[in-house]
Parts: structure tokens; sequence; C-alpha cells
């Protein structure tokens, strides 16, 4: 395993690492918000969800201009 493979490799651990824990409090996170109000509750769980998407568009992003 070459040097900058496992860098990419260990980038991608730790990025699914930190979607994981946030994927798996998201129902409480949710349903928190959605206390205060129901709109800023699906706009927080949209954001996170979408977020997981964006980080690796990004990333293929950046790895195809390398």
């Amino acid at each position: 395993m070459t040097p900058e493979s496992r860098s990419q490799a260990t980038a991608a651990a730790v990025i699914l690492l930190c979607v994981g824990l946030v994927i798996y409090f998201l129902p409480t996170l949710v349903l928190w918000i959605g206390n205060y109000s129901p709109v800023l509750g699906f706009a927080v769980g949209a954001a996170l969800l979408l977020g997981f998407f964006l980080i690796f568009w990004l990333r293929a992003r950046y790895q195809r201009r390398k």
C-alpha cells in the first residue's frame, strides 16, 4: 500500500466514522430540535444527510483534479 493510498483510506475512514456518529444520533437530534420547530428539525436533518453526500462529492472532485 502506497503512502498516498494509505492517506486516502485513513481520510475515508475518519469521514465515515464521523458521519456514522452523526447518523446514529440524528433521530434524537431531529426530535429534540423538532420540539421547538418542526420545520427547523426537518431542515437540520436534511442538511446533515445532504452534508454526507456533499463531502464525498467534493472529495471526488478533488481527486479527479489531482
